[in-house]
């Protein structure tokens, strides 16, 4: 990342303005098997974070906040396939567009599709329903609304990063502010009728691992359902010896009943640009090791892509698993942003894998997912995105960037109040590379900086060396998301972790109490011990 950020809203003062009859104790949400009262747009409206926009699309006749919310979510829609039916058009006349339009143009396709795809699951759980769902679905329709916002959010980003004359002219008629808004107001809908209240359970804080899974896996596949397997080998030895032909023979559209499609992949040098598409869920990807089993390429912005599709490897699909792979892309800081993994997959995991770059290595992009004793090595924002995500005794390397550069290790870009969304770093260790140490701190280096308004990052329990600015964070431009931004630390140890000096901007927390904490846990934050446990992939729910 490092262009402009887009302000996409302003909290309303309103919202803090409660209408105690109407919305106590759980905002507009019914007891169990109750409907909510009829109540006015205007009420309603101001527990979003545009009331204007929303009192301005919202029908004038008095409903609940479960019709409110499933007009909203329709009419959400019906905008996104509109939006598709325009990309397809702009496409069709790409003779006039120069290459980076239509990359962008192919970007905002792609991201169409997808908030189609979630839109229509989304409204088809809330049209069962007139009360607050379970904790599990009301998580997926939280994770695929939240998803929507950022795949327009992405759209948008790619819609200004271009600046040719004739694509100038098609922006307006894309109406992405509106349709982000309108978004927006779907999402805060959502959470007031549907999202049930954080349930305090007790939990005891986990110091062995869940599934011990490395050998197993590796020599038998332990407790993983595997539904078949394949090689990629190289020397012609296995099934295939390119990872996109194994790929490509995958099923499509598995049950997970069903167990994993499988590819072993022999140690080698691939030098191919990975698609994982929607289709291809229930994948599991197992290498050598970090550095025998290598992915990589070396597309840039610099050389003409978006940032998107400037990728190595791509994960759309839900439930892929990666172990014993590096991924890299060699552009090296000169080409500036150059992503090595970009993961928009929902419920995916990473273990013991390598994610080597410079600027923007690896995009979490949206959704869940989960990061096991990984490694993490990149310049300026180099973990960066809108997805649910954890990391988890991982280790992160800063690396030597440019002349006149700085580090942010995270650019975390949350851009709406009701997303569920963040990057939690837990029990991590942070050290500077060799080049980096060998500068003798000449470069700053900082834990993150807010890419978008709502950037919410946590550090707990994780060892920061002495790269890391007695500062502790960086700022985007001016006084920007200084308030409304969410960057913590919890029990942090090591020369860098000393908060006495750190930024004292208002959205800034030293925690000091576990509870504090613990709805950045991967049992709260990614309701993992739900899905984790079929994946093999260790995990720790609590505080480690």
């Amino acid at each position: 990342m490092g262009s402009q950020p887009f302000s996409v809203f302003k909290l309303s003062t309103l919202i803090l303005h409660l209408i105690p009859i109407l919305f106590a104790s759980r905002s507009l949400a019914a007891e169990a098997g109750c409907e909510t009262d009829p109540v006015s747009k205007e009420i309603i409206c101001e527990f979003t974070p545009n009331p204007s926009y929303c009192k301005s699309m919202l029908p004038n006749q008095t409903n609940n906040v479960y019709d409110y919310g499933r007009y909203a979510v329709r009419k959400s829609l019906s905008q996104s396939h509109k939006l598709l039916n325009l990309v397809n058009k702009y496409l069709q006349r790409n003779s006039t567009l120069s290459k980076t339009a239509i990359l962008a143009l192919e970007d905002c396709k792609l991201l169409a599709e997808l908030n189609v795809d979630f839109l229509a699951s989304s409204l088809q759980t809330l049209n069962d329903s007139n009360r607050t769902l379970p904790s599990s679905k009301a998580e997926d329709v939280h994770t695929w609304l939240s998803a929507v916002l950022t795949n327009q959010q992405t759209c948008l980003d790619g819609v200004q990063a271009t600046s040719s004359s004739s694509w100038r002219s098609m922006k307006n008629g894309l109406l992405l502010s509106n349709n982000t808004n309108l978004y927006s107001v779907s999402l805060a809908l959502f959470t007031k009728g549907w999202v049930p209240e954080n349930e305090e359970e007790e939990e005891r804080e986990e110091e062995g691992e869940v599934i011990t899974w490395r050998k197993r896996l590796l020599q038998n596949f332990g407790d993983v359902l595997v539904r078949e397997t394949v090689t990629v080998s190289q020397d012609g030895s296995g099934n295939f010896t390119t990872i996109t032909d194994a790929v490509a023979a995958a099923p499509v559209n598995t049950k997970g009943l069903n167990g994993y499609f499988l590819i072993y992949i022999k140690a080698g040098v691939y030098e191919e640009y990975v698609n994982i598409a929607n289709t291809k869920n229930y994948l599991m990807m197992i290498g050598e090791g970090i550095n025998q089993t290598v992915i990589t390429g070396n597309r840039s912005v610099v050389d003409g892509w978006t940032t998107f599709n400037s990728a190595t490897f791509v994960v759309i699909a839900p439930w892929f698993v990666a172990v014993n792979i590096t991924f890299r892309n060699t552009a090296g800081a000169i080409k500036h942003q150059a992503v090595a993994v970009r993961n928009g997959g929902d419920l995916s995991a990473f273990y013991n894998c390598s994610f080597e770059g410079y600027q923007d290595t690896l995009y979490t992009h949206s959704q869940r997912q989960f990061y096991r004793d990984c490694n993490v090595y990149g310049t300026v924002d180099f973990i960066f995105g809108n997805a649910a995500a954890v990391f988890q005794k991982c280790n992160i390397y800063p690396r030597l960037p440019m002349r006149g550069q700085f580090n942010a290790i995270t650019a975390q870009g949350r851009a709406d109040p009701n997303q569920n969304t963040g990057i939690m770093i837990h029990n991590c260790t942070i050290r500077a590379s060799d080049d980096l140490a060998s500068d003798k701190g000449t470069t700053r280096t900082y834990l993150g900086r807010p890419w978008k308004e709502y950037s919410r990052t946590v550090y707990m329990k994780s060892f920061m060396d002495g790269c890391i600015d007695r500062d502790g964070w960086s700022k985007w431009t001016g006084d920007f998301a200084l308030s409304t931004l969410y960057y913590a630390e919890y029990k942090c140890q090591g020369p860098g972790s000393n908060t006495s000096r750190r930024v004292t901007w208002p959205g800034y927390h030293i925690l000091k109490k576990a509870k504090q904490v613990k709805k950045f846990t991967v049992s709260k934050f990614l309701l993992g011990k739900k899905w984790l446990p079929q994946t093999g992939v260790p995990f720790s729910g609590g505080l480690i």
